[in-house]
């Protein structure tokens, strides 16, 4: 009886967790993590979760829905041919390898470190959609190399740590190095794939038997999260993606913009103040 008194609450701030995600999601262009960290981070912590261990949950279950709409993703822009699977070869490796790295370093942090990580880089890709930086180029073509392996092992790092498919890392950094954005987009939802399956595994790993877990867990993946939030984020993003055709694309960078600074500076104000 402990448990349903403890998980219907839990499983109702899922929920709303998948509908504000979703409808977010489809409002923005945007993966589902980095909207649904920062809700689920919140929904735990009304629900009483050990901040300790907030933002673990809320990352690695973040992961483990972003495997099925990767999934998904990756099969619908292989069908327009926007997938590169040439540059999916040459970076696959190093963004397994920077997943693997950047979880089990999460796994040793303190949620309060992850807060500041996260708000850091959200504030950079933030910045990115609020200035008019679309014609910025930092390179001709991806570059070889030692200095080419190290775009990807940071992509996959910083989005394990941070709960987010990369593509709100990966398609600024292939635009700026003149991949075409359309393929860059494309390249980046298989990149999501890579990132998310040995993110969301090394974290149930790393989390496996803390006792510090609320119930319905599977090492730092919530159970009850990937199969209420998932499915409901679909449902829910066509109601964005209505409103969408509403804004123009120079609104729809402002609104998104916008929205990651509040959601930042609220998260470094929490991690400074704990």
């Amino acid at each position: 009886m402990d448990n349903v008194t403890e998980l219907l609450p839990l499983g109702l701030a899922m929920l709303g967790t998948g509908l504000f995600a979703g409808v977010l999601a489809g409002l923005l262009g945007v993966g589902g993590g980095i909207v649904i960290v920062p809700v689920l981070d919140t929904a735990l912590g009304m629900m009483g979760v050990d901040p300790a261990i907030r933002m673990h949950i809320a990352v690695a279950t973040s992961l483990a829905t972003i495997i099925l709409t990767s999934i998904s993703s990756t099969r619908a822009h292989h069908r327009k041919g926007a997938v590169d699977f040439a540059l999916a070869r040459e970076w696959g490796l190093f963004i397994l390898l920077g997943s693997v790295a950047g979880t089990v370093l999460a796994s040793h942090m303190d949620s309060s470190v992850l807060s500041m990580v996260f708000a850091v880089v959200a504030i950079l890709v933030a910045l990115k959609m609020v200035l008019p930086t679309d014609n910025l180029r930092l390179s001709n073509h991806v570059p070889g190399g030692l200095p080419g392996k190290i775009p990807p092992v940071l992509i996959g790092g910083l989005s394990c740590m941070m709960g987010i498919g990369g593509g709100s890392l990966s398609v600024p950094a292939l635009t700026m190095m003149s991949v075409p954005v359309h393929r860059a987009v494309g390249t980046s939802a298989l990149f999501g794939l890579l990132i998310a399956v040995p993110g969301a595994l090394t974290y149930v790993i790393t989390g496996w038997g803390d006792p510090r877990l609320p119930s319905g867990n599977l090492g730092y993946v919530s159970l009850l999260g990937l199969c209420l939030i998932a499915p409901t984020t679909v449902l829910a993003a066509p109601l964005g993606a209505k409103l969408a055709h509403k804004l123009d694309q120079r609104q729809l960078s402002l609104v998104f913009g916008s929205f990651l600074l509040i959601v930042s500076i609220r998260m470094l104000y929490r991690a400074f103040a704990s």
